[in-house]
């Protein structure tokens, strides 16, 4: 019996015969001609036949949870044809195909899920991780989106830009891959179709994009700006990835110094984070996972500034309040990261900033006048930088407006941390995002009064 042939018996296909990967490449071939509506109910039948097929292996589990995300999304293209605000066939097919290409097969997870000798159940092993492979994996998406959503246009004669396309299939391979590497219990074949499909259609809509050309060169500098954090053991695999979509859209958006100017704020994170960090971590009061930052604090400190670099390339006439609160939201990131850092090594006991009562290192809320120097330091670092890079023209203005921005955004983050975070309201991470937004409208409001 050949190998093929063995598998088949056994009932499992995943490690024979690619039969599922030949079914989901002729739903793709097949949609322009038969229409949402026809697909979607042939995806629900096809579901519905998979799930009580009376097999019970992880391949027909695989299958069964990405075409019903399938299912799930002509759904909602189904439903929003109604509506002026409608869900795209061509991105859903898009995001079927991202997910498509990595069915059964984890490339961006440093875990693994194994099956056990029954097929009943899975057993997560730490694995190694693939730069090499993982980028290559991660263009074979990109180009699976693109062929799937332009065979939809071509066929279907709808008025889209094969650069919006392009574009759109960047981001949501990237989405997906991001969505892939972050733990959870919500199954693959869920989480990264919906995730890129979502994320493609907030994008769509803005009808914004660039050239293919410098596209590739946002994502390629990015990704490899990614991968040195990921060597120099500051970031994890989605936190690479976080980084890389952050730089893809800010590049494509507002420029490259946008991001240099953020990166800046990763750099000093990261390399302040390892200061003292024997002693920090003797004191219980040590970043945890030796330092290494995920994607919850790339988004918790950057989706401020993401969305205003968005703004900006979308809203040119508002460009100058835009500027001032992108510097203002990076300096409040880098500002609260070196007060945290350094302050919690000062001599001496900090003070609550909500009472001025004597407190403990570490403790949310807890100020010290070292760390209140720190994040006047990185904040003016911040401001001094931008105007070195071109982003603002006004030496004197950027660095007041930026340090003020930068300081004042670091203080609400401790306000926050005293009061929210210490009741169980926000998370370490929501008071880091409401803090970046406070440095953002700070910095904005300080804009208008001085002009």
């Amino acid at each position: 019996m050949n190998r093929a042939a063995r598998f088949t018996k056994n009932g499992n296909f995943c490690q024979g015969i690619p039969v599922m990967h030949i079914l989901y490449l002729l739903l793709i071939l097949i949609a322009p001609f038969a229409g949402v509506n026809l697909l979607f109910i042939f995806s629900v039948v096809l579901f519905l036949g998979i799930r009580f097929s009376g097999k019970n292996v992880l391949c027909d589990r695989d299958a069964t949870s990405l075409i019903f995300s399938l299912a799930f999304m002509l759904f909602v293209s189904v439903i929003s044809g109604s509506f002026s605000y409608t869900y795209p066939f061509y991105i859903v097919l898009a995001a079927f195909a991202i997910a498509a290409v990595g069915n059964h097969k984890t490339s961006f997870s440093e875990t693994d899920s194994v099956p056990d000798s029954s097929l009943r159940r899975r057993t997560i092993k730490k694995r190694s991780f693939s730069i090499l492979w993982s980028s290559a994996f991660l263009a074979l998406r990109i180009a699976a989106a693109f062929f799937a959503a332009s065979w939809i246009v071509y066929w279907q004669k709808l008025p889209v830009s094969y650069n919006l396309i392009f574009f759109i299939a960047v981001i949501g391979a990237v989405t997906g891959s991001l969505f892939e590497s972050i733990p959870s219990k919500i199954d693959k074949n869920i989480s990264v179709p919906l995730g890129a499909g979502m994320t493609m259609w907030i994008f769509e809509d803005f009808r914004y994009w660039v050239s293919p050309e410098k596209m590739v060169v946002a994502l390629v500098f990015s990704f490899i700006l990614g991968v040195l954090a990921y060597r120099a053991k500051i970031a994890d695999v989605s936190a690479l990835l976080s980084a890389a979509l952050l730089g893809v859209l800010i590049i494509v958006f507002s420029g490259l110094s946008w991001y240099l100017l953020l990166l800046t704020f990763f750099i000093l994170g990261g390399g302040f984070t390892k200061y003292k960090y024997a002693y920090k971590e003797s004191i219980g009061i040590a970043q945890a996972k030796d330092g290494i930052r995920s994607y919850e604090n790339v988004f918790s400190n950057s989706t401020a500034a993401l969305a205003l670099a968005v703004a900006y390339g979308v809203f040119p006439e508002h460009s100058l309040p835009i500027i001032y609160a992108y510097m203002g939201t990076v300096a409040t990131a880098t500002g609260d990261t070196l007060a945290s850092e350094i302050g919690t090594t000062a001599k001496g006991r900090p003070r609550m900033i909500t009472t001025l009562r004597l407190s403990e290192p570490g403790v949310d809320g807890a100020v010290s006048l070292l760390g209140e120097f720190a994040a006047i330091f990185g904040s003016a670092v911040i401001g001094v930088l931008a105007y070195l890079l071109g982003i603002s023209d006004n030496f004197i203005l950027t660095v007041l407006i930026t340090t003020a921005g930068g300081f004042f955004g670091t203080n609400v983050d401790s306000f926050l941390g005293a009061t929210l975070q210490k009741r169980g309201v926000l998370s370490n991470s929501g008071v880091n995002l409401m803090a970046t937004f406070a440095g953002a409208g700070i910095s904005a409001v300080l804009y208008f009064l001085i002009t």
